[in-house]
């Protein structure tokens, strides 16, 4: 980017429409998630670039598991090649990985492809890259709530004890919140992504289908961050 703009410290990305991306190209679905996958990369390595600190991604949704179920194979299959492959980048742009979401009813060999890449990138200190799989919101405000109790299991909980910070440290990931949500596509909706976290955020829909969304198209989204007036509640 050629001026200097503000750039924010957590960005959501909710990486829409690879499968349409295929279809309206006459390939089966499956080959837009694997396209995406390229584009991931490359938008990972350009936002470590630019200074965001912290990225979290829809990549699977507790919700897609009702899809056909060669797709659901396809992408299991495409999360241990990408994390246990195509991450090697994280490695040179000191990425750290993390990530949200249920890990009951994902297969082992993904639970042990993620396992591994959280330790190998857990003292790098650039990128927080939150990879947001079997994630849904609902189920997050669920399992947060669950785990509180389970902590005052043998005791006993007072009212005074519920406050906000209790809750963002319990949720799957204790990170700062969103500033900027962009879903690609065109679809105007949030689809249980982080609701919790994205309470004051701001919204970009671009109408360009995720394996379209090319570090050019990122900076788009950038300069119109930089037009809004977060105003937090407030008044200016």
């Amino acid at each position: 980017m050629e001026q200097e703009l503000l750039i924010p410290n957590h960005i959501g990305i909710i990486m829409d429409g690879n499968g349409r991306w295929a279809q309206e190209r006459g390939l089966i679905r499956t080959m837009g998630h694997k396209h995406a996958v390229g584009i991931l990369k490359e938008l990972c390595i350009h936002m470590a670039d630019v200074g965001v600190n912290y990225c979290s991604l829809y990549a699977f949704s507790t919700e897609n598991f009702k899809r056909e179920i060669t797709e659901v194979d396809f992408l299991m299959n495409l999360f241990i090649s990408s994390f246990n492959k195509e991450f090697d980048f994280i490695k040179k742009k000191k990425v750290r990985v993390l990530f949200s979401g249920r890990r009951e009813p994902l297969p082992n060999k993904v639970l042990e492809a993620m396992d591994q890449l959280v330790e190998e990138t857990k003292n790098n200190t650039e990128l927080t890259l939150n990879i947001c799989l079997n994630y849904g919101s609902h189920a997050e405000m669920v399992d947060t709530t669950k785990k509180i109790c389970e902590m005052y299991k043998n005791g006993v909980i007072s009212l005074d004890d519920i406050t906000e910070e209790l809750i963002q440290k319990n949720l799957y990931q204790d990170l700062p919140p969103l500033d900027f949500v962009i879903r690609t596509s065109g679809e105007l909706r949030l689809s249980n992504f982080m609701m919790y976290q994205a309470s004051y955020a701001e919204f970009y829909f671009p109408k360009v289908y995720f394996p379209d969304f090319n570090n050019e198209e990122f900076d788009k989204a950038i300069i119109e961050y930089n037009k809004r007036n977060r105003r937090f509640g407030g008044v200016k």
